[in-house]
């Protein structure tokens, strides 16, 4: 594996950390144990920029072998902190304290965050000031007493609370200071925490000096201890309440809108959490109209010409037990009349606030009988709030109050709209997610194969699912690709991520994996090739670091496999992905064994090829990691449902795969699942024929006469004509520009003829245009009008040019 670069020339050189400012140096790091993010700070600390990093072993970092470091963190930890040695640019070896936390998405890939603060000395420096800057300026009313209960320190707080100096009440006791019984309460409590060692507090009014009424003190009495451990005083800390329960109630519904508005994307539940969180605690009826149909981007009525508006009745809520009259009836429509408080609310865009006796309510419910629930309800107080996110109006929000003696404020008028702009959001979302979701999944759906090709090498079925969680539909891909002499290739990918720029991803790797497969590259170059590529697609997306969030598909996992009837013989490789199952004619199941390699876009990294003999009428079984990651358990589990599932007979591939997926899917899938069954067929000895060639021109006419007699016995006459040709040509280039040994073989399958000649030389043949009076170069040309199909494809020695015919015609 490739290093990281230490020469200290490139950077600038470490420098002392006690001459620094203080920064933060952070970094993210992927399951796998891959850097993927890499802040300025981190650069700043160790000296490598961050396209020296990302996607990179961030064990490369640690001055002690991985296993060492690895070892101080629990399976089960979500947070690690401690000292660690890492390695600088310069190879200086740092000790450095590290922060970690795991973070896992709610896709479900899990990350570790982690964080170094270099301070530079600064911390030291202000340690003892703001110890004593903390205690004399802190808001708090704080004091010290010692042993003797007698005051030896007081704060501002105290001071300004009590018009006293901290000089006129030192020495003092409390109930001395402040002559009260809640004093004497308090002192007591002192006493007791000199005994105990225990803190104690202490909840009571108190009118001080100067003050107009009582407030509310909160009082937490805690030990101080001297080097020994024995208490030696006592701290005192009181804190103004009064007013906190005002203010807590106003935080109830916030906090309340935070957890429990937007909890699907579902707009009618959204409209009805919106509903909840206000009444009681906000209003005592709350009703939640969305525009019908639903806006597209559309602009609110203008303003001063706003015409009436029909809306679907969404939600109502309200504290009286008998309930929101029938014509309140949630699912209905309902129509604003104009110049109303609901349309003029809309047209404005902002909310208002009204009373029963304005003009413009008394006129609406004079003109609306929809209105009149407004006097029904006895309501005195409305707010009318327009649901509106990103420029696009959604609804209208209207809230009364009728119970409580108070109107709405304009507090309650700034917390309604927060309110209804969350719900808004949340239904913008959904929509957006909705139409996200179907313009993804036609775009995979485009991309994946339409039918799979009914090929004499392999008999196959698939199956694809998309993510039933809200992350939406990610990368996952699958294809079987036709190959020359017969052969046949599967092909099973995951892309990092979800959404449209996971499935573009994806159909541009499915084109780029179908491309490379046409040239006949060998697994572990067609992996290679791909890899490449991936790396290049992230600098472009990704800016020149290429650390893009997932950038051009970094992480991608890829199975690849090549199946030859003629040989039986699969030959496969894959990049991170789960290796291929197969179930052996008599029923046996098990896994291939192939190297994994590593996922696609790190580079730098090799990919091995495995080979592997399958009986005539095998199963292979090529799937994603989704099919894998059931519900409540593990992947051994999930392993053997999978092969129980295959090991049982069906009659079909297709009941093959739907049986594998009601085994493993008992839930929505987390993640994608792309599912390709292949059985194995075989080319006998009475389908292919090869033949052994002299390097000489005089076996041309051999060759031609041999394959007449081949096709004969085959039932082919008909072809033999242009076989002859093709077969004419093809022996005639290799005996003229290639190597020996010379070979030719004859590929019978159920629709088509293959015709090979190879030899030993790598050079590739080419068309090109023979001028009027040459004797030759209209070879290849012949070939390519003659042929079906053609090509060139290369072997660990030399090279083969192969032709296909169709037999359909004939």
């Amino acid at each position: 594996m490739e290093q990281l670069p230490t020469s200290p020339g490139e950077r600038p050189e470490h420098t002392d950390a006690s001459h620094e400012s203080a920064y933060t140096a952070s970094a993210a790091i992927d399951e796998h144990g891959f850097v993927t993010e890499w802040s300025e700070g981190a650069a700043r600390l160790l000296g490598y920029g961050s396209a020296e990093v990302v996607g990179r072993p961030a064990g490369q970092l640690l001055a002690d072998p991985v296993d060492t470091a690895a070892s101080r963190i629990a399976a089960e930890q979500d947070r690690w902190s401690g000292t660690v040695a890492l390695r600088h640019r310069d190879g200086q070896r740092l000790e450095q304290g590290l922060l970690a936390h795991r973070w896992t998405s709610t896709g479900g890939t899990t990350k570790w965050y982690v964080v170094s603060a270099v301070t530079g000395g600064a911390d030291a420096a202000w340690a003892g000031p703001l110890q004593e800057w903390t205690f004399v300026q802190s808001p708090c009313f704080l004091a010290i007493f010692d042993a003797d209960l007698r005051l030896v320190r007081a704060n501002t707080g105290m001071e300004r609370t009590l018009s006293l100096t901290e000089a006129e009440m030192r020495g003092l006791r409390l109930p001395e200071i402040a002559p009260d019984p809640v004093s004497d309460e308090t002192e007591r409590r002192m006493r007791l925490v000199l005994d105990s060692g225990d803190p104690q507090r202490v909840e009571a009014f108190v009118r001080t000096t100067g003050a107009s009424a009582e407030h509310g003190w909160a009082t937490s009495l805690a030990p101080l201890r001297d080097a020994d451990g024995r208490v030696c005083a006592v701290f005192l800390a009181a804190h103004d309440r009064t007013g906190v329960e005002v203010q807590k109630q106003q935080m109830i519904v916030p906090e309340a809108a935070h957890s429990r508005i937007g909890t699907t994307e579902d707009s009618t539940r959204t409209a009805q959490e919106l509903a909840e969180v206000a009444v009681p605690q906000l209003a005592d009826f709350a009703l939640v109209d969305l525009l019908e149909p639903a806006p597209h981007g559309g602009r609110p009525p203008a303003t001063g010409s706003a015409e009436a508006v029909t809306v679907r009745r969404t939600a109502v809520r309200s504290t009286a037990e008998t309930g929101p009259p029938p014509r309140l009836a949630v699912g209905g429509t309902a129509v604003y009349p104009a110049l109303s408080p609901p349309v003029a609310c809309l047209a404005a865009g902002r909310g208002a606030v009204y009373g029963t006796a304005d003009p413009a309510v008394a006129r609406w419910v004079a003109e609306d009988p929809g209105a009149a629930w407004v006097s029904e309800y006895g309501a005195h107080s409305l707010m009318v709030v327009p649901m509106r996110a990103d420029g696009v109006t959604l609804g209208v929000a209207v809230f009364s109050r009728r119970l409580r003696r108070e109107p709405f404020q304009p507090e309650d008028l700034s917390l309604a709209e927060d309110l209804a702009s969350r719900a808004a959001a949340s239904i913008h979302s959904a929509h957006r997610s909705a139409r996200e979701h179907t313009s993804t999944m036609t775009l995979q759906r485009s991309l994946l194969p339409q039918k799979l090709p009914d090929h004499a090498a392999l008999e196959t079925a698939s199956r694809y699912l998309p993510a039933g969680t809200e992350a939406g539909v990610g990368g996952d891909w699958f294809d079987v690709i036709p190959l020359s002499g017969a052969r046949v290739a599967l092909v099973v990918g995951d892309v990092v991520g979800h959404g449209i720029r996971a499935s573009a991803t994806m159909g541009r790797l499915r084109t780029a994996v179908r491309t490379l497969a046409d040239v006949d590259l060998p697994p572990d170059e067609l992996l290679t090739h791909l890899d490449d590529l991936i790396i290049h697609l992230s600098t472009d997306e990704g800016g020149p670091s290429g650390a893009g969030e997932a950038a051009g598909g970094i992480g991608t996992t890829c199975l690849f496999v090549v199946y030859d009837p003629v040989t039986r013989r699969c030959t496969l490789a894959r990049a991170g992905h789960p290796p291929p199952a197969v179930v052996s004619p008599e029923g046996s199941v098990y896994l291939l064994d192939v190297p994994a390699g590593p996922p696609l876009g790190l580079g730098g990294l090799p990919f091995e090829t495995a080979e592997a003999d399958l009986p005539e009428g095998s199963i292979l079984a090529l799937y994603t990691d989704g099919l894998l990651q059931p519900h409540e358990r593990d992947i051994d589990e999930a392993l053997d449902s999978m092969f129980a599932a295959l090991a049982r007979p069906a009659s079909s591939l297709e009941a093959v795969c739907d049986r594998v997926l009601t085994a493993l899917l008992t839930h929505p899938p987390d993640d994608d699942v792309a599912l390709l069954v292949a059985r194995t067929r075989a080319l006998h000895a009475d389908k292919v024929v090869v033949w052994d060639l002299a390097a000489d021109p005089s076996v041309v006419g051999q060759a031609r006469r041999q394959t007449t007699d081949q096709l004969t016995a085959w039932g082919l006459e008909d072809a033999a004509f242009v076989t002859e040709l093709l077969v004419s040509e093809l022996v005639t280039n290799a005996i003229r520009y290639g190597r020996p040994p010379i070979q030719l073989r004859l590929i019978h399958e159920k629709d088509t003829l293959i015709c090979e000649v190879s030899d030993a030389s790598s050079t590739a043949p080419h068309m090109r245009r023979a001028r009027t009076f040459d004797e030759g170069g209209r070879g290849l040309l012949l070939v390519a009008q003659l042929a079906q199909r053609w090509g060139t494809r290369h072997g660990a020695v030399g090279k083969t040019i192969w032709a296909e015919q169709s037999l359909v015609e004939l």
